[in-house]
């Protein structure tokens, strides 16, 4: 018995290194420094790459020209490449009424089915253009409604790097991975996912991830990984359910 609960814990423990808002304009000389940390571990992992930037935020960083070669690169070791969004504007408020009920700003949620899906195609269409293969996406600041889930189903975009819960899991023929945390957290049981927003970072901030990555560094999976971890089942349908009751209660307190 002990050993099953013990083998049950390693299976449905792991973290996926998830990395936001990558785009031409960003911080190269961090992301690089991330790149070899995670070269020198053998750590795979998921980069949002947006497609089409129009963030004026982000426009103030450094450009990479060869910003196609750099992914296309990335994904030749491994790492999964992940669409994030289309432009990264925001053009609509929530109220709460998307998905998860984040609320805030978004760029999908309430946008009629032939809006959302015009921005996912176009995206995906550059993707195509550049040779990169997308398996995977996640809204800017969470917020998705069924007619981003309808679109993305509907151009063969399965799985969402997203969610509430500790186990991956399958809704409406859809894979999603959880992300829970504004900043790393390995839980002693559990599979979620990152949200690294490398952008915001000072030497400082990389230290400590680089620490968190050395500390770690055997529990951190790939997206490949975290798929294979999917599981329906009523066990994990109970403590996804447990998690997701939880945390949205703590989200209405603050």
């Amino acid at each position: 018995m002990i050993n099953t609960i013990k083998n049950y814990l390693n299976k449905y423990t792991g973290l996926l290194i998830r990395f936001d808002d990558i785009a031409p304009n960003m911080n190269w000389s961090l992301m690089k420094k991330c790149e070899n940390l995670f070269d020198k571990f053998g750590i795979k992992p998921l980069l949002g790459i947006i497609p089409q930037n129009q963030d004026k935020e982000l426009e103030a960083y450094e450009k990479n020209e060869n910003f196609w070669d750099q992914v296309r690169s990335w994904q030749k070791k491994g790492w999964e490449i992940s669409m994030h969004g289309f432009s990264h504007v925001y053009d609509k408020k929530t109220n709460r009424k998307d998905y998860f009920g984040y609320g805030g700003g978004t760029e999908f949620c309430g946008h009629n089915f032939e809006t959302q899906e015009l921005r996912i195609e176009k995206g995906l269409q550059i993707f195509k253009q550049e040779k990169i293969n997308i398996r995977s996406f996640f809204a800017p600041n969470h917020t998705y409604d069924k007619n981003t889930f309808s679109v993305l189903k509907k151009l063969n975009i399965k799985n969402i790097i997203d969610g509430y819960g500790l186990i991956p899991y399958t809704e409406n023929s859809i894979n999603f991975i959880p992300q829970l945390f504004y900043k790393e957290v390995m839980l002693p049981f559990g599979v979620q996912s990152t949200q690294v927003h490398l952008n915001y970072w000072d030497e400082q901030d990389y230290n400590k991830f680089e620490k968190f990555v050395i500390a770690n560094c055997d529990k951190i999976i790939s997206f490949d990984q975290c798929i294979e971890k999917i599981n329906n089942n009523y066990l994990s349908k109970l403590v996804n359910f447990t998690v997701k009751n939880a945390v949205k209660s703590f989200r209405l307190l603050r």
